[in-house]
């Protein structure tokens, strides 16, 4: 018998799906996700995340209602993965309250981050957000842009022994830290690094992106969007027909796919403040992913549309 590409696609991308995950939502258990492993501690997650920079003021009812309904609707569909920092205005004052109000604090999977030159202000910044989101743990604290990265994880790595972290790590945007980055991942005992990557700036996956996965390191990729780049690009665009082999309905679930499927655990993090879009992105974490080959025919596609 043989098969087309779009059969072994969807035969690699259901191998993937394990039968239940522990902590999900019951109501989201029948939603064949694709799941990725933390290499460090066997934990799987959804591939797709939710970024929540721009959760801040909320600057009148109709937004507040509007990040809400984003939450509840990232939460009911079996999202996990959740990603703040005290740098993004009163973004974990707004998270807190939100997992508060809708009780939801204990099903998610929650990160933030720590940027301090000094041991104690580290302190005092990470108590901080304790304060704010709730909870006695986070499932991960990252050095933000590598800020007092050198001071910062030492208390990290202690507090993960504690319980009060479940796993550490650090973070960037930019390609210029990619040497001081590199060697951190070479020096200490990360769970995670956070990077920025996109079908449009694939500049991570030369040296990082292999030596995260050589060292058992997991991957959440910041601006998988490429700040908007990418739908500047397609414009209005109709989905190419090779679309339809990894089952994406939008650019969106294009762009979300191609970071997933590179080897290793590597999730998206989009920011998302828009129900549909909560929906839209989660609706990425299913169905076949691109092969190596149609991550180059992707590549292909996109890269005359950024010249």
């Amino acid at each position: 018998m043989t098969l087309t590409r779009r059969q072994l696609l969807k035969a690699g991308a259901m191998a993937a799906v394990p039968a239940v995950l522990p902590g999900f939502p019951a109501r989201a258990q029948n939603i064949d996700y694709n799941f990725a492993t933390i290499p460090s501690s066997g934990q799987c997650l959804p591939t797709v995340g939710i970024g929540c920079r721009n959760y801040r003021g909320p600057e009148s009812p109709t937004q507040a209602a509007e990040f809400r309904d984003t939450f509840a609707t990232y939460h009911r569909l079996g999202g996990k993965v959740v990603d703040t920092s005290p740098n993004y205005g009163n973004s974990e004052q707004v998270i807190g309250n939100l997992m508060r109000d809708l009780g939801i604090r204990e099903q998610l999977w929650v990160a933030t981050k720590v940027d301090r030159e000094t041991i104690d202000d580290g302190i005092q910044r990470m108590e901080g957000s304790f304060n704010r989101l709730g909870g006695d743990h986070f499932d991960l604290m990252q050095v933000h842009n590598l800020r007092g990265v050198e001071t910062q994880l030492p208390t990290l790595q202690a507090w993960k022994g504690q319980g009060r972290f479940r796993h550490i790590g650090v973070t960037t945007s930019n390609d210029r830290q990619y040497p001081d980055l590199e060697r951190l991942m070479h020096n200490y005992p990360l769970d995670f690094i956070q990077l920025d990557y996109s079908l449009g700036n694939r500049g991570a996956a030369e040296r990082l992106l292999p030596l995260a996965e050589d060292r058992g390191i997991a991957v959440l990729v910041n601006l998988p969007f490429g700040r908007g780049r990418l739908f500047s690009a397609v414009g209005n665009r109709p989905l190419p027909d090779w679309t339809t082999d990894i089952d994406a309905t939008s650019w969106a679930q294009v762009f979300l796919k191609y970071i997933y499927s590179h080897s290793g655990t590597v999730i998206p993090i989009p920011g998302t403040t828009k129900p549909h879009h909560a929906a839209d992105n989660l609706q990425a974490a299913t169905g076949p992913i691109p092969d190596r080959a149609l991550r180059r025919e992707m590549e292909l596609f996109i890269d005359p549309l950024l010249a």
